[in-house]
Formats: structure tokens, sequence, C-alpha cells
């Protein structure tokens, strides 16, 4: 399982994606279409057009990482952007959610407490 730090920006292409993209063809994506620097510590995450596979692209430092996820039976869930967006920003637990299989339109927050500003 991996573990990322809370406050890690984690964004996902909420269209589906060409799982043969690689490094150079997810950093076009991440540049293009999220308007982003994949150099910049985020998470972006990537999805098939079945659902059912998933990459997660993130910069460590000294260089770029790839994680990938095929499930045998089943999908994850697609979340969609509000309108006509192509990006969601997530959190850490709503990834862990996402991986684990979780529906994440079920799954209710408790009131929290958060500083202004």
């Amino acid at each position: 399982m991996l573990t990322f730090a809370p406050n890690l920006r984690i964004y996902l292409h909420a269209r589906p994606t060409d799982m043969r993209k690689s490094f150079d063809g997810l950093c076009a994506l991440v540049r293009g279409v999220f308007q982003a620097d994949p150099l910049d510590g985020s998470l972006f995450l990537f999805v098939n057009r079945r659902g059912d596979r998933i990459k997660a692209m993130w910069w460590d430092n000294d260089g770029l990482a790839l994680f990938y996820k095929r499930l045998e039976s089943g999908t994850f869930e697609m979340l969609r952007g509000e309108g006509e967006a192509a990006t969601v920003e997530i959190d850490a637990t709503q990834l862990a959610m996402l991986l684990s299989g979780v529906s994440l339109a079920s799954a209710k927050r408790r009131k929290r407490y958060s500083r202004a500003g």
C-alpha cells in the first residue's frame, strides 16, 4: 500500500486515458490538460476507458515514478469534474478509498475544525 503525506496535492484526469502512455505522454497531458508542472511534487492519476486500470505519476525529488494498478475484476469509481472540467482534485483519504473500492459518493465526512484562510 502506498502512503502519501496528507498535504500532497492529488489530481485525477476525469476523462479516459490511453494506458499505453508512459512518462513523456503523461507529462504532456499534465502540461496541456492540468495546466501544471509534472515536476512540482503533485500526484497525477489517470484511468482507462473500462475503468479497471489506474496509473499514478509522481515526481520523487530526483525522478518521475509511475505506479500502475490493474484490477482482476470490477472497476474504479469514475469521478467527474464539475461541468466540463477535465480534472478533479482529491485528497489522500479519497485516493485510499478509490484504490480500495470504496464508493466516494456514499462516503460521508463528519464535520471537522479547519482554520480560516
